[in-house]
């Protein structure tokens, strides 16, 4: 299988994440308020997965996007303003009779009742990736590839493409899934339900809000969304501001094969205490940092402690992407025994300070 020659092919030896759905131009509001009062907006991206390509990139990763744009300013934007994160974006395609997607937002918290988006991207190029257009050497050129939740809802055209990407074949690299669960995207009941739990169970590597398994699946808990996908060797169940459990039997690089015999391991890791600015992108954040773990082959309590911090550095900015924490500061922090680490509290500016009491704050 193969997709469109056009663009530069990415050599199998320079990837480590490849990112795959779609990334949108998102306006932002200059003031809060109903977006019906809003007087001006500025310009941003937004993408669950370009997000963690660019979070991966400014941690030091070698990280590519791949996604379909139109062929219109607003897609020269994004490639744009991704690449320049440092992120390898030469896979992307360019669709020429759709346009860009792109979605207007409020600036209060996505949880509240008075958030509004209103998302124009029914048409979109994105949604019209399929198994017969996308560059499948493209794709497998990494260790790992991430994908969501999101692009499953696009279109049928985009879940076959999921489908395609989850299915058990030789050489394929360890794979990511991000539930991602948003119901303003699917039409058709209990579709979506199934179509989730369907890919998160073909997964290497899955990430899912414990709140999220509950509406999508009408699963209470860390051990029962467990037993209800079972398969995935790396389980990261996040639970708000109680942290996030991990189940653990061992990561694979490449095709599954089955965990019998192998000891599961449940690690819980504690949230930090975060002066929070925006709850936009933390999700992405957390994966990005999990996975920038992995890839060093740390220890499951310091993937979700790097999780942790690269969600805070985004919880403590206005928008779904900042500049990360040194590695080296990161490192120090999550070294921290428990104790310290429950003591922590982040707040605006923490990731520019050199040292770790610098931008540490206790009770």
């Amino acid at each position: 299988m193969s997709g469109p020659a056009a663009g530069t092919a990415v050599a199998a030896t320079t990837i480590d994440v490849v990112c795959l759905g779609e990334s949108m131009v998102t306006f932002l509001p200059s003031q809060p308020g109903r977006l019906a009062d809003v007087p001006a907006f500025g310009r941003g991206i937004g993408g669950a997965e370009s997000n963690v390509a660019c979070a991966l990139a400014a941690a030091g990763h070698r990280a590519a996007w791949v996604g379909r744009v139109g062929a219109d300013g607003f897609g020269d934007h994004l490639v744009e303003t991704i690449a320049s994160y440092g992120v390898d974006t030469s896979a992307v395609r360019r669709d020429p009779f759709r346009p860009t997607g792109i979605y207007f937002r409020t600036a209060t918290d996505r949880g509240t009742d008075t958030h509004e988006v209103a998302y124009y991207r029914a048409g979109s190029a994105a949604s019209a990736m399929s198994p017969a257009n996308v560059p499948y050497e493209e794709l497998f050129a990494g260790r790992i590839l991430h994908l969501s939740g999101i692009t499953a809802a696009l279109s049928g055209d985009c879940l076959a493409l999921l489908r395609e990407l989850t299915a058990a074949r030789p050489g394929r690299p360890l794979v990511s899934f991000d539930v991602n669960h948003r119901p303003h995207l699917w039409r058709g009941g209990d579709a979506d339900a199934s179509v989730l739990l369907e890919l998160a169970r073909r997964a290497d590597l899955v990430f899912v809000g414990e709140d999220e398994a509950e509406e999508a699946w009408g699963i209470v808990g860390a051990e029962a969304i467990r037993a209800a996908v079972p398969e995935p060797s790396v389980l990261v169940v996040k639970r708000g501001s109680a942290g996030a459990t991990v189940f653990a039997s061992g990561l694979r690089q490449g095709p599954r094969s089955s965990n019998a015999g192998e000891a599961e391991v449940v690690t819980h890791v504690p949230a930090l205490r975060v002066d929070v600015v925006a709850a936009v992108g933390a999700g992405d954040a957390f994966a990005a940092g999990f996975l920038s773990a992995t890839l060093r082959g740390l220890p499951v309590r310091d993937r979700a402690r790097h999780g942790h911090l690269m969600a805070a550095a985004v919880l403590t900015v206005p928008g779904d992407l900042t500049e990360p924490p040194a590695r080296d500061h990161a490192d120090r922090l999550v070294a921290l025994d428990d104790d310290a680490w429950g003591t922590l509290r982040l707040g605006p500016g923490w990731t520019a300070a050199d040292r770790a009491s610098e931008e540490v704050r206790t009770p």
